[in-house]
């Protein structure tokens, strides 16, 4: 016997008072079995559009800019004697 013919059998015993329980009951394993896979589905979603984002990032060409005033450049040559390299 199969275990869908044994729940079957099982549920033809209950008393006819039991039964809006066990519908109940099969209700929520249902949704909870359709929101495990849902919630598997969308983060598969969320990690397929990080991996795409991480790559457009990766691909943007970085340019250094120019300092435009006296404070930025005096900033960089503050920067660049403590070993830092912007």
């Amino acid at each position: 016997m199969s275990i869908r013919q044994s729940a079957i059998a099982k549920l033809e015993q209950l008393p006819e008072s039991l039964l809006p329980e066990v519908n109940n009951f099969i209700d929520f394993v249902i949704h909870k079995y359709q929101s495990e896979t849902t919630n598997e589905k969308q983060q598969d979603d969320i990690a397929k559009a990080w991996d795409k984002w991480f790559e457009a990032v990766d691909r943007l060409e970085v340019k250094p800019t120019e300092p435009v005033s006296e404070y930025q450049q005096l900033l960089l040559n503050k920067y660049r004697k403590q070993g830092l390299e912007l």
